[in-house]
């Protein structure tokens, strides 16, 4: 068979001529009369390649079974057809996905030539989906740099949860890379071919908020002039990304639990529920424990949410990799064919004694706005003396973010480096230590920083 073709036709007649000379070009063609027809021929499989469907039916709205047909399979090719007087409704079936529409009375050549068309269309994004799967991918951990302990053991516990299907906490200090991780996760997992739907829960506005989540019915309020799909429809078959839940309203917090329960959404004005397949992937800077006790988050969403954790260090903790991203994020910000500069000893040790409250995504900054300053093919230091309380005591910091004594020992001990340019005799001397006592506490391969 060419391909499965449902033909949707109140008009018995017409529609059996439809099918008659579909068949007789080699589909399978399957005639029915109304839409729930439609999907019980859908739902019982095999899966169609194209739906041929009227728009104005007699017990329904032609739109409203196109929109019901593809919400399992929103690659699904729609042809609409529609009386000569409906072409403004055929038109805003195609924006609303319609593959394209035929215009009573047409020819049967026309039709099938369309058929055939949507038919290859269907084919083609088949295949490509095939390909994707078949191909080797690259690490889809690649983009979470650093070589050190922390971030190997981050791209290992990475490569674990990707491989479940169960929902990830990705907890971490904001500009750590939350969001990275969770590309990563969705990239590793069995839904890379699906979408990769991102939600920042800080950015709508608590009255849009249910709405962009679950979607909207024409009609539900005041402005919905049309229909349409929330994220959570959009991520179906992939990874819902929610950024920043612990900001999320607390009554948005029920319904979101209630769909990841049920595996179903309810659109605003909408009396059915519309079936989703998403992976969540959530990630916070707060500490939920902490909002759970104050009532600002709900426990048993907390619980639901709460079953593979993955902590994205701070860059403080992972300071050996700071030689790396500086020089990755300093290629970035080179324009097309220049060659970017190198980070200088005394700068690259200025790099390693600075706190980070911002993590990478400061760094990150750092480096593009040194880009600019640098007037040759090195980051000297005097490059970075905007970094605010960059040169200044560590006490400071320690008042600020009350640190261990050991952390704050090591701390103190680059803020010496710094001020030597990294030269570890003359730093051992400041601080009143022997050179190999400084090798214990801070290690060789920290005390020195090189880029090459």
């Amino acid at each position: 068979m060419r391909g499965r073709i449902i033909v949707v036709e109140d008009d018995v007649a017409f529609g059996r001529t439809l099918a008659a000379t579909l068949a007789e070009e080699g589909y399978d063609a399957v005639p029915v009369t109304t839409p729930e027809q439609g999907i019980e021929t859908i739902d019982a499989g095999p899966p169609p390649d194209v739906v041929l469907t009227d728009l104005r039916l007699k017990q329904a709205d032609g739109l409203a079974f196109m929109e019901r047909a593809r919400e399992g399979d929103p690659d699904l090719p729609v042809l609409v057809m529609t009386a000569f007087g409906s072409i403004a409704g055929a038109l805003d079936a195609v924006r609303r996905g319609a593959f394209h529409y035929l215009t009573k009375p047409f020819k049967l050549d026309e039709m099938l030539l369309y058929v055939e068309k949507a038919v290859f269309h269907r084919r083609l994004l088949m295949e490509h989906a095939r390909l994707r799967r078949a191909l080797p991918a690259s690490d889809p951990t690649s983009e979470l740099l650093g070589q050190g302990p922390a971030m190997q053991q981050l791209r290992a516990l990475v490569a674990r949860c990707a491989a479940a299907e169960a929902a990830v906490l990705v907890r971490g200090e904001s500009g750590t890379g939350k969001e990275l991780v969770a590309r990563a996760l969705h990239r590793a997992s069995g839904r890379a071919g699906g979408p990769f739907v991102a939600v920042n829960c800080t950015a709508i506005p608590e009255s849009l908020m249910e709405s962009e989540l679950f979607g909207y019915e024409q009609g539900a309020f005041t402005g919905a002039q049309r229909g349409r799909r929330g994220l959570v429809e959009d991520a179906s078959g992939g990874t819902l990304f929610l950024d920043e839940l612990g900001d999320m309203p607390l009554p948005l917090q029920g319904k979101l639990l209630r769909a990841l329960q049920s595996g179903a959404v309810r659109r605003v004005g909408a009396t059915r529920e519309v079936k989703v397949d998403v992976r969540v992937v959530a990630a916070t800077h707060r500490n939920l424990e902490d909002e759970v006790a104050a009532g600002r988050f709900r426990e048993d969403l907390y619980w639901r949410l709460n079953v593979l954790v993955v902590r994205v260090p701070p860059l403080r903790e992972r300071r050996e990799d700071i030689p790396e991203l500086a020089a990755r994020f300093l290629a970035r910000a080179t324009p097309p064919g220049g060659s970017p500069p190198r980070v200088g000893r005394e700068a690259l040790a200025l790099l390693a004694a600075h706190a980070w409250p911002g993590n990478v995504r400061e760094l990150e900054n750092a480096m593009t706005r040194a880009a600019v300053l640098c007037g040759s093919g090195e980051v000297h230091a005097a490059d970075l003396d905007f970094l605010g309380g960059f040169t200044g005591s560590p006490l400071e910091e320690a008042r600020r973010h009350l640190p261990t004594l050991a952390s704050l020992q090591e701390e103190y001990i680059r803020h010496v480096l710094a001020h030597t340019g990294g030269n570890r005799t003359r730093a051992a001397q400041i601080l009143g230590v022997d050179a190999s006592t400084l090798y214990r506490r801070l290690g060789p391969a920290r005390a020195e920083p090189t880029v090459d």
